[in-house]
């Protein structure tokens, strides 16, 4: 979802043309290789034992861990991918996507789209976890929930493809105008605002899942803020939440399609960001999966271990704050940044992360074009290390801030070990080469979300990873409507060509389109690319099953099972 990801932690946000663990992926000189998942096996013997805590046959749960406590489990509000990951085994929307990454039926089990709108036949036994049966006006009242400005989602964008979606959005016009309604209890009738070609894609994520009125009007207001004010539709239920503890889910009674789910229980008996903890949490058969850093990849390969890895889809960067009060609105500050770092070297010599691509672009590698990946036939514009361009700019920069020195900059960002790598590297880099003094806040995943939505920053350390499959789930964040955009970029040129992207029903003026917007966003250094992500991993040999996503829940475990 994904969704903001927990910046540069060790996973993130989920599809039709990329099979599972296979993305296709671009070298730094340019060439387009394909990533496939790998199983890398040592041919040292394992020390390690195997015993029945990570993986209990008698009572077919498997024992997990949360990298954090999922901030927001409202799903009209949810933006990031851990929420998303939690969200996606308990609920389920109109479609979703199934074990082979493909769109699948969800509580639709059939539906027409065309040029104006879409026609959704809802399943008879789609039911709540209550019993009740799901109807189509809680997909109604869902969508006039996040569209409610007085809900202040930050997703609520993700909607206006719908008719009067944005009017609504914006107070122009009341709920009760949206061009969704339920012709009766099993049919759903969508107009469209505009022509659309993603729009299949689009209610598979959490924005649109269902919400029923009456449940959410009893919660008086902490709907989604603990398990017994949630109401699911999903495969699991979630039975236990100890905040900041642990999470259990449990199988979903209710479910239209029960033999989907083939564990009876989820026990996300840890959370924590740590990847040393979690390593040593599977070493000790704690837990049935746990994701490797650098420093620990090598005595994961010492135990003898199968070792999987695969690209998430998601990109990494510096995003700049460009509010008028901050520095960083001045785009020579801006250049003079840019060309005084270089993404490969991060990524090479500074975190040495397995399976990273060095940043280039806000689109990555894997995005498809019209005949062949998007950045293949539209190269991403590139700054290399330049410290007397740099310098230069920075000149200019304090000449039009009226400044003899910049003054320090807040450099948010997260408060884990890689989070601390590769800030301590900038500030130390941007110290060294313009002489500029970083100040870093490092703040727990919840609160870093906060202060980014309340621009108290000058710099992020910041991640994105596609809510669908689709090149706009990347070229909308910086548009000037999308709340996502954090640090209030706004340039009418790039919103435009959003607009092409979203109306747009010809592929090769969508991408060109897109071509526009990733000039503009290297023209006016909106973002400092990092990183693309990979994810290298481990698991226990009799689990089964996990899907990783770079569109949708990642980690999945709905289709998990236990060989005995």
């Amino acid at each position: 979802m994904t969704k903001h990801t927990p910046a540069n932690q060790d996973s993130f946000t989920s599809s039709a043309g990329r099979q599972l663990l296979a993305f296709g992926a671009a070298s730094i000189a340019g060439v387009i290789v394909l990533m496939m998942a790998l199983s890398w096996a040592s041919s040292l013997t394992s020390t390690g034992s195997i015993s029945t805590d990570a993986v209990d046959v008698t009572n077919n749960t498997l024992t997990l861990f949360l990298r954090e406590e999922p901030p927001q489990l409202n799903s009209s509000l949810s933006t990031d991918t851990v929420s998303g990951s939690v969200l996606g085994h308990v609920m389920e929307g109109l479609l979703r996507y199934d074990e082979h990454n493909r769109l699948a039926p969800g509580i639709a089990e059939r539906w027409e789209i065309n040029e104006d709108g879409a026609l959704f036949h809802l399943r008879p036994d789609a039911r709540w976890s209550d019993g009740k049966s799901l109807t189509a006006h809680d997909f109604v009242f869902a969508w006039q929930v996040a569209l409610d400005p007085k809900t202040a989602s930050e997703y609520s964008f993700i909607l206006y493809p719908v008719k009067n979606a944005e009017a609504i959005n914006k107070g122009e016009l009341p709920l009760s105008d949206i061009g969704a309604r339920a012709i009766d209890d099993r049919t759903l009738e969508v107009t469209f605002e505009r022509p659309i070609a993603y729009f299949d894609k689009l209610v598979a994520f959490s924005t649109y899942y269902p919400i029923r009125q009456d449940f959410y009007e009893s919660t008086d207001g902490s709907y989604g803020s603990d398990a017994h004010t949630l109401l699911y539709n999903g495969p699991f239920v979630i039975s236990r939440w100890v905040h900041g503890a642990n999470l259990l889910m449990e199988k979903n009674p209710e479910y239209w399609d029960l033999d989907r789910a083939k564990v009876d229980k989820l026990d996300f008996a840890y959370i924590t960001s740590d990847a040393s903890a979690t390593l040593n949490l599977f070493k000790d058969d704690k837990i049935a999966y746990a994701t490797l850093q650098a420093e620990n990849l090598n005595n994961a390969m010492e135990q003898g271990w199968d070792i999987f890895r695969f690209m998430d889809g998601s990109v990494f960067y510096i995003e700049f704050n460009h509010r008028p009060e901050r520095p960083t609105r001045n785009l020579n500050l801006r250049k003079a940044m840019l060309y005084a770092q270089d993404s490969a070297e991060l990524v090479f010599k500074v975190t040495k992360l397995p399976g990273y691509l060095p940043g280039v672009s806000l689109f990555p590698v894997w995005l498809q074009g019209v005949n062949t990946f998007f950045r293949q036939e539209y190269p991403a514009p590139r700054a290399q290390l330049n410290l007397e361009k740099a310098r230069y700019h920075l000149e200019l920069a304090k000449q039009e801030l009226g400044v003899e020195e910049i003054p320090p900059l807040v450099l948010l960002t997260g408060d884990n070990p890689i989070s601390n790598i590769q800030s301590e590297y900038y500030q130390q880099i941007f110290s060294k080469n313009l002489g500029l003094d970083l100040k870093i806040d490092k703040q727990i995943f919840k609160q870093r979300l906060a202060k980014m939505l309340s621009g108290d920053f000058d710099l992020v350390l910041a991640g994105w990873g596609p809510d669908y499959d689709d090149p706009l789930t990347f070229a909308d964040l910086f548009a000037s409507f999308n709340l996502n955009n954090r640090g209030r970029y706004e340039n009418p040129e790039f919103d435009k060509w959003v607009r092409v992207a979203q109306s747009s029903q010809d592929v090769q003026e969508r991408m060109d389109a897109f071509g526009e917007i990733q000039q503009i966003l290297f023209d006016d250094v909106v973002i400092i690319p990092n990183y693309e992500r990979g994810i290298t991993y481990v698991t226990h040999p009799q689990m089964r099953g996990m899907v990783r996503r770079a569109v949708g829940p990642d980690p999945d475990f709905t289709n998990a099972y236990i060989v005995e």
